[in-house]
């Protein structure tokens, strides 16, 4: 068997019986291992701000749920409603990533509004909602977009799951958008 000369830019791949040894040190980190390259604090920081933000936003999704009144009130309802939901699937997939990282997530509502990127911000009717809805998402989208450039390739797991949550808030803004675009007063905005 002839050896090949290892390809440049690839990295080189660690024997099994090392894996195996390392795999066995510090096991009290559970996930992390001595090779996450992230700043883990900041990580988790990060992790605590997104599960604020999608807190924040699910309750303000679940008010304007129960609250929304006027024409074309109930496709909008239905929309706040499967928007919560999926910000709480959000929210949950986050505080276990901070659990995989060695924190504590915190879902303390004291202060909750603080540590979110978004604001808690009602509208006093239906376009209005819709409205300060779109603005939400379009805090998340922007904070995700940041967040995963900074963390880049030193969490891909961290990356890839606010990719994924990157994708679902901007499917969200666009619901949001068509349903600005159908309100009534949004012909004279």
């Amino acid at each position: 068997m002839s050896s090949q000369p290892i390809p440049r830019g690839k990295p080189v791949l660690t024997d099994v019986q090392t894996l195996r040894k390392e795999a066995r040190r510090h096991i009290e980190e559970g996930a992390v291992t001595e090779n996450y390259n992230a700043n883990r604090d900041k990580v988790v920081q990060l992790l605590q701000e997104a599960l604020a933000t999608e807190l924040v936003c699910v309750l303000r999704y679940r008010h304007d749920h129960f609250v929304a009144r006027g024409l074309k009130a109930k496709v909008a309802a239905d929309e706040f409603l499967e928007h919560s939901d999926q910000e709480l699937e959000h929210a949950d997939m986050i505080a276990g990533r901070i659990v995989q990282l060695g924190g504590e997530p915190n879902f303390n509502p004291s202060g909750l509004v603080e540590r979110s990127h978004s604001e808690y911000r009602l509208g006093r009717d239906l376009q209005e909602m819709i409205r300060e809805n779109l603005v939400a998402e379009r805090i998340a989208i922007d904070s995700y977009r940041e967040m995963i450039q900074y963390i880049a390739n030193d969490d891909p797991t961290t990356r890839r799951m606010f990719e994924e949550i990157l994708a679902t808030e901007e499917e969200h803004a666009d619901d949001l958008a068509d349903l600005l675009g159908d309100s009534p007063d949004a012909k004279g905005s």
